[in-house]
């Protein structure tokens, strides 16, 4: 029939995405081009596949078939062309990955130099938000996310510091004006800073100290974006607002500098480091298993995500 591979491939660029304009921003391709593919490939095959209209592309019934058939065919043959990698003397390719804002400012700026200068032919694309997505339908090879996050059958490799504390913080000048907390039930009588996830939910700060734990509901003038507007909530703090929360490593240097002063430090509570996760599946980029391996080589092990449960599990 002499279909066109290309064709096809941007047939499910459009699919994935749902649209020409995404799926032009996800392929570095242009609107137009991948439109142009998608009638040449209607026309070889005789068949609409996409209804198209002012403000959206739909699936015919044929296309949607034709979709769920080839997706799998098609990563199998990128998989399986991506072997040849492993036979060059510079590992080259893309790498795509989907991380919390957090990890983009405290973990990777240690890997990522390094892991650029080792491998040159690879081009790493960072996608930084904190909601979550799927891996696979965004297009992502790997992602990095906590451990109450991961998707089950994941491989999940340790990245980044093993544990983390999420700590409270005021400037001196405002805690010299309304006091320094002795309890986290004295928060309630503070201003406190706080963050709303992208669900829009609010979290209570949760403290523990000698087996003590509290949860307090704090209240106060500002609420902030959590993740993108983590320096406008360090900027206010430093501005007297009030008392915020964050993790102890964003904050630290500000802690060393003295524009902020730590609150409640002996009830500030820990948790795991993030994780590194992909798809386990039988054959990995070649870029991505160089990343892997990177990662492990500085110090860190994988396992899959059911084993980290089970072992989280047997030591509450």
């Amino acid at each position: 029939m002499g279909v066109d591979f290309g064709d096809i491939s941007a047939f499910l660029a459009v699919v994935k995405a749902g649209g020409f304009r995404d799926a032009a921003r996800a392929t570095g391709d242009s609107a137009s081009r991948l439109s142009e593919a998608v009638r040449r490939l209607e026309a070889r095959l005789g068949v609409r596949l996409l209804h198209r209209t002012t403000r959206s592309v739909e699936l015919t019934a044929v296309g949607r078939e034709l979709a769920d058939r080839l997706t799998p065919a098609v990563t199998e043959v990128d998989l399986a062309l991506d072997v040849v990698n492993g036979y060059r003397e510079r590992i080259a390719g893309r790498l795509k990955l989907n991380v919390p804002i957090s990890a983009a400012r405290l973990v990777l700026p240690d890997i990522l130099p390094p892991f650029l200068a080792a491998y040159p032919d690879i081009h790493l694309e960072i996608v930084a938000e904190d909601t979550f997505v799927d891996l696979v339908a965004s297009g992502c090879d790997a992602g990095i996310r906590y451990d109450e996050r991961l998707e089950q059958d994941m491989i999940a490799v340790p990245i980044g510091p093993r544990l983390q504390r999420y700590a409270l913080a005021a400037s001196s000048a405002y805690l010299d004006r309304c006091g320094r907390p002795d309890h986290p039930r004295d928060l309630i009588a503070h201003n406190c800073i706080r963050g709303r996830f992208a669900s829009g939910a609010i979290a209570p700060w949760e403290f523990e100290r000698d087996g003590e734990v509290v949860n307090v509901e704090p209240t106060g003038q500002l609420i902030v974006a959590t993740g993108g507007a983590a320096e406008l909530m360090v900027a206010a703090a430093i501005g007297g607002v009030g008392i915020m929360g964050l993790f102890e490593d964003w904050i630290r240097p500000h802690f060393s500098s003295g524009a902020l002063e730590p609150v409640l430090e002996q009830w500030w509570p820990s948790f795991s480091g993030p994780f590194l996760y992909y798809p386990g599946r039988r054959l990995v980029p070649a870029p991505l298993r160089a990343f892997v391996d990177f990662v492990k080589a500085r110090g860190h092990a994988v396992s899959d995500h059911s084993a980290i449960a089970s072992s989280s599990m047997a030591s509450a």
